[in-house]
């Protein structure tokens, strides 16, 4: 089989083919020894960063009414570590945005379990979050450990954010799963 050589590595015309094939030979197992030392170097790169992809999760988040014009822009959700382990700590980071200073609030949680409303709970926002909440960029993050008794499978939360007024600021809904594997608490 003949293996054609780019035009830029040919040599000049007056050249014999097994020299311009010896030519390649050097530049390919050059490069090819660079390469295989970073082979492994990137497989462990690819690793870590699918490792990671199953530790933290970033999830779909919706308004819960897309026709209001909220004064906090949410940009995100992580939840770490995704899927949630039973009895073991898990953190809800919410990446948001405000134009006003927010000195005081409230963040209104309701979880559902398959459409199921199953729980509800109230945290002071800068319990969350440092407050005053400054003009631009925040985050809101809330740790919790849940029961090992907890149902694995699909949950959905939603949550408002009020100011010191009670007015609503944001209100988001999200889905999470939480794993079927047991814990050390379940034991």
């Amino acid at each position: 089989m003949r293996i054609p050589i780019p035009h830029f590595l040919s040599c000049p015309q007056s050249s014999s083919s097994s020299e311009t094939l010896t030519i390649f030979a050097a530049f390919a197992s050059r490069n090819l020894s660079i390469m295989s030392k970073f082979t492994g170097f990137s497989l462990l790169i690819i690793s870590y960063f699918l490792f990671i992809s199953t530790i933290v999760r970033g999830t779909d988040v919706h308004y819960c009414d897309n026709n209001e014009e909220y004064q906090v822009k949410v940009q995100g959700v992580d939840i770490s570590p995704y899927p949630i382990a039973r009895g073991e700590p898990a953190t809800f980071s919410i990446s948001a945005n405000t134009d006003n200073v927010i000195s005081s609030g409230k963040l209104v949680i309701e979880v559902s379990y398959f459409g199921w409303h199953i729980h509800s709970e109230t945290h002071d926002l800068c319990d969350e979050t440092n407050c005053p909440v400054a003009i631009g960029d925040f985050v809101v993050a809330h740790s919790q450990v849940l029961p090992g008794y907890t149902p694995p499978g699909s949950y959905s939360l939603k949550m408002k954010m009020l100011d010191g007024h009670k007015k609503e600021l944001t209100c988001i809904k999200f889905s999470f799963e939480i794993g079927f594997g047991s814990s050390v608490a379940d034991m």
